[in-house]
């Protein structure tokens, strides 16, 4: 190709959008890119193809556009495919306050202003045990927040090496804190720290914070003070104790579940038992186990909230009128004592036989060649790290990367796992009414 044959911007920008559902003012860009892109190869000798490009370009756009997905993999706060889902009232409330007015910071009796979030403070301080409650956009910014506000630019506060966790997306703990202007002391060793580490430092700081390392585990030569007895040193020093529990257990009794907390649940702190014994002020997020969507929740002491609440960067990370009405509908169903309806739940509950029977039903409706096998669904998201939950997977054999492709090109993407050369289904993390596609998906591999 010649230079001078190559398409003009406006005409393959006008073939891109016959092809592909997006926008003119989209495509121009792209078109403008890789005729340039080929200008630039055919000039240097080189073979170019700019609609080819192009084409390729578009169809990076469409795949990266929100579109619903089907969780085949068994991980159940999957963070690449947004964590948590909704249950359907909650995500009925979002999209009622999306799509019109509400009472966000309105009160109806009076007709006067009010602060935002009013009724998802009470619930989580009602389900809490706590005086006070506050919901910012996630649980960095719930931290960052205690520590500008409870600690201060200059201040220092107390954390055990082996707590010095990194969190999804590379943020470290220790630059979270230093964001903050507040100066981390660090106690302990990567593997042991004891209650008397705290104590000694805690006449030289203005505060200990505890974190739970909920996407890791230390095992083996190992020791680490516990809630309890930090909450106690704090208190007995007066200066505050900030416990950060991340993965958002609301009580280690698991009251919602019918027979109690399982098996995989064992050494998970709980946002009411950690309030109990003491501490300032316990923070959680709101997308992993509590099944709600993302959110920073703090709960505590009225006078540890009420300086959260205040504190100017409270404003920079507060929540929209949908997501506070998502919060408070996921609230609401453990307060009406529906937890168990939840999908997190429903789905962490679901029995291993009733699974087989879904996943036979699948595969007979698929009329693939498959075999069903014991395997382990997770919870996922960095908690509860370690913890398996027993579940029966499909296992299709094949060219596993040829075969993911293609489960995922399907008219509803279905996400499955690579594992030891063939294609994993867990319909652990897969709603029922969802099989049929799954079982259309997986009967197109041989067509």
């Amino acid at each position: 190709m010649d230079p001078r044959d190559l398409p003009s911007v406006d005409a393959l920008a006008a073939t891109l959008a016959k092809e592909h559902e997006l926008p003119l003012p989209l495509l121009v860009p792209l078109a403008r890119e890789s005729i340039e892109r080929a200008r630039s190869q055919l000039l240097a000798g080189n073979e170019a193809d700019p609609v080819r490009d192009a084409r390729g370009l578009a169809d990076e756009l469409v795949r990266a556009r929100p579109r619903n997905v089907i969780n085949a993999t068994g991980v159940l706060l999957h963070t690449n495919l947004g964590r948590a889902p909704l249950a359907a009232e909650a995500a009925t409330a979002a999209a009622d306050h999306a799509a019109g007015y509400g009472n966000l910071e309105l009160d109806l009796h009076t007709g006067t202003r009010s602060r935002r979030g009013r009724a998802a403070r009470a619930l989580l301080a009602s389900l809490t045990g706590a005086e006070a409650a506050l919901a910012v956009n996630n649980n960095a910014a719930a931290l960052v927040l205690a520590l500008a506000s409870l600690v201060g630019p200059g201040g220092r506060v107390a954390v055990s090496r082996g707590e010095l966790i990194e969190i999804g997306g590379s943020f470290r703990l220790p630059e979270l804190i230093q964001a903050g202007g507040v100066r981390l002391v660090e106690i302990g060793t990567t593997n042991r720290t004891r209650a008397g580490d705290y104590a000694r430092v805690v006449g030289h700081v203005d505060a200990l914070l505890k974190v739970h390392p909920a996407n890791y585990r230390v095992e083996g030569f190992a020791e680490s003070a516990s809630w309890t007895e930090v909450a106690a040193i704090a208190n007995d020093a007066g200066v505050p104790f900030i416990a950060d529990v991340g993965s958002g257990l609301l009580d280690t009794r698991v009251p919602w579940l019918e027979g109690g907390p399982p098996s995989w649940l064992a050494g998970e702190p709980g946002v009411r038992q950690v309030v109990d014994i003491g501490a300032h002020v316990v923070l959680f997020s709101g997308d992993k186990l509590l099944g709600g969507p993302q959110a920073g929740l703090a709960v505590g002491a009225s006078s540890a909230v009420a300086r959260m609440a205040t504190h100017p960067l409270a404003r920079a990370v507060r929540l929209d009128a949908s997501t506070l009405a998502a919060l408070t509908q996921t609230l609401l169903l453990y307060a009406e004592d529906r937890g168990s309806d939840i999908p997190f739940w429903r789905m962490a509950a679901a029995g291993y036989a009733e699974l087989e029977q879904r996943a036979r039903r699948v595969l007979e409706a698929a009329g693939v060649t498959g075999s069903i096998s014991e395997g382990a669904s997770i919870p996922g998201a960095g908690s509860v790290p370690g913890a398996t939950i027993p579940s029966p997977v499909i296992l299709i054999e094949g060219d596993a990367d040829e075969l993911w492709r293609d489960l995922v090109g399907a008219r509803v993407p279905v996400l499955g796992t690579r594992r030891e050369g063939r294609i994993q289904i867990d319909l652990r993390t897969v709603e029922p009414h969802n099989d049929g596609a799954v079982a259309a998906a997986l009967s197109a591999l041989e067509g």
